[in-house]
């Protein structure tokens, strides 16, 4: 009669650890963040979200103590070459077996409030929370010598 009860409760096990495998795989790779002055009170983290998973995912929110409030966020072209940061809303979506590039004039993670500087060479620890996945925390290190994918562009951080 003991060995039905762990052989059941094994197996109950095996099924919800299938089953939270199934409902997302996200792999963070390249992470790193960065401000624009040392003193900005404003920061940004780039980063490719990749789902191994058998689900599409949506990335949904992030968190963190080194700022007051973290946003995802886009470039929006207003036009006469002036991009426009813009919140995202309803989150950003990660393909099953697919992936998601958050790069500078881009989608991106964006920290508003800082409550230090960003130090080159430290880590930030950032809370990404995905529809299916949930929460994965990543530690992501400060780079600000990290030259910009794409050419200079005016911006125009008003809402």
């Amino acid at each position: 009669m003991k060995f039905t009860t762990v052989f059941a409760a094994g197996i109950a096990a095996c099924i919800l650890s299938t089953t939270a495998l199934f409902a997302g795989e996200i792999t963070i790779k390249d992470a790193y963040m960065r401000s624009s002055t040392p003193t900005s009170k404003t920061g940004a983290a780039f980063l490719m979200l990749m789902n191994g998973g058998e689900v599409d995912d949506r990335l949904i929110a992030a968190s963190s103590d080194v700022a007051k409030r973290v946003e995802l966020h886009t470039h929006k072209d207003m036009g006469n070459g002036v991009m426009q940061m813009t919140e995202i809303e309803g989150g950003i979506a990660v393909p099953a077996g697919g992936m998601h590039m958050l790069q500078r004039g881009s989608d991106h993670i964006m920290f508003m409030g800082l409550t230090a500087p960003l130090v080159q060479g430290e880590e930030v620890t950032v809370t990404l929370t995905f529809e299916k996945a949930g929460e994965v925390e990543v530690v992501i290190p400060v780079d600000h010598e990290r030259k910009a994918d794409h050419g200079a562009m005016k911006h125009d951080h008003s809402n």
